[in-house]
């Protein structure tokens, strides 16, 4: 019997954490499976995901009853329910998370998104969540605005997890890279040991190619050899900015002076793998990303599409010279790839509020319907 291609990726460097979290998934033995045969090794979470999770089934219904007895403010019962599911996912990655000295095992749970450009703000709100959930092997979700550099820096040197998220840009990504060694510099001068301090930079892949893909069919030109540079750039924007990610991640991280310090790198983790254009196939954003010590997130249905079909090697420092020229060619097409990118993390956050909104608005109708 061949092995399972999810299997295979765990060899090639790669870990494969599940994009999705719900009670049922967890009380019915299915998260185990998944972690004994597919070799998930981490989960994350976030608003619109647990908003699904409760809109669209009723197994929550008596914790929220129960919970709203004693309190009507609706954030404080969306943390009490996501909190224990985080933590209950957190118990059943803990074996894999002492395995792999916290090399994986982790679950991510989101700060209020309403406070990506509060600093301080995000800072509290981070180390208060860390403190309640209580567990080693969970992340902190913080996003990678400008509010949120010196916040990663200042939970990392406190010793929280960080997973930062809603990255676009590799400008950026070289801020967030910054702070996570800032942050485990500050941590060394406080006499405190970086060790056992996780973080992953979530690369958002889908929605990059959504906004420049449309940009790439305006370019005016020669039709004829406009049509076939629109054929060969479309669906490459995205894999291209990852795989120069990947040789920051290696410049940086791969130092001796980085090393010295004692510390894990900072992973980098694809996101929003799932695509958006209907034409491309659903491991478009999978297989040629897999690379050493990266994470990929991915959601149920491309887990199964893996499983089915997958078909694992390192491909994540291939074809490196056709995605320098990809990148290249956006810039001299007069596609700006700075203002693309600043203006998808800007619409990120407000997808991040909308989604967190309509959570507490599914669960003020829950409360009223007790």
């Amino acid at each position: 019997m061949n092995k399972n291609p999810l299997k295979v990726l765990e060899s090639l460097g790669q870990s494969i954490w599940l994009d999705y979290i719900r009670r049922d998934l967890m009380a019915s033995g299915q998260l185990q499976l998944l972690i004994k045969n597919d070799g998930v090794r981490g989960m994350t979470s976030n608003p619109s995901i647990f908003e699904k999770a409760i809109a669209e089934s009723n197994i929550y219904d008596s914790d929220i009853q129960g919970i709203s007895i004693s309190t009507r403010d609706i954030a404080a019962v969306y943390e009490a329910l996501s909190q224990q599911d985080v933590q209950v996912a957190a118990d059943l990655f803990r074996p894999l998370y002492d395995q792999t000295s916290g090399g994986d095992g982790y679950v991510s749970l989101e700060v209020n998104p309403h406070l990506a450009y509060d600093t301080l703000g995000t800072i509290e709100e981070g180390c208060r969540l860390w403190n309640a959930l209580n567990r080693p092997n969970v992340l902190i979700k913080v996003p990678a605005t400008a509010e949120g550099i010196p916040a990663i820096r200042h939970l990392i040197s406190q010793g929280i997890n960080v997973n930062v998220t809603l990255l676009f840009s590799l400008s950026r990504y070289r801020q967030v890279a910054e702070a996570y060694i800032a942050g485990i510099r500050d941590r060394i001068q406080q006499n405190k040991s970086p060790r056992r301090i996780a973080s992953v930079a979530s690369f958002f892949l889908s929605r990059i190619d959504s906004a420049i893909d449309p940009k790439i069919e305006e370019i005016p030109g020669n039709g004829a050899k406009n049509a076939l540079f629109a054929k060969n750039m479309t669906g490459e924007s995205a894999i291209s900015s990852a795989k120069a990610a990947y040789q920051i991640y290696r410049e940086i991280f791969g130092n001796e002076q980085f090393q010295q310090l004692g510390a894990s790198p900072q992973r980098l983790l694809w996101a929003s793998t799932s695509p958006k254009n209907p034409a491309f196939g659903p491991l478009k954003y999978l297989e040629p990303l897999i690379g050493s010590n990266t994470v990929s997130t991915i959601p149920m249905e491309t887990l199964v599409a893996y499983r089915e079909n997958g078909d694992p090697h390192a491909l994540l420092e291939s074809d490196m010279g056709k995605a320098t020229l990809v990148l290249s060619e956006l810039s001299e097409s007069g596609i700006d790839l700075n203002q693309i990118t600043a203006q998808l993390e800007s619409e990120g956050v407000e997808k991040f509020i909308r989604a967190y909104d309509q959570l507490l608005s599914v669960l003020s109708k829950k409360i009223m319907a007790c």
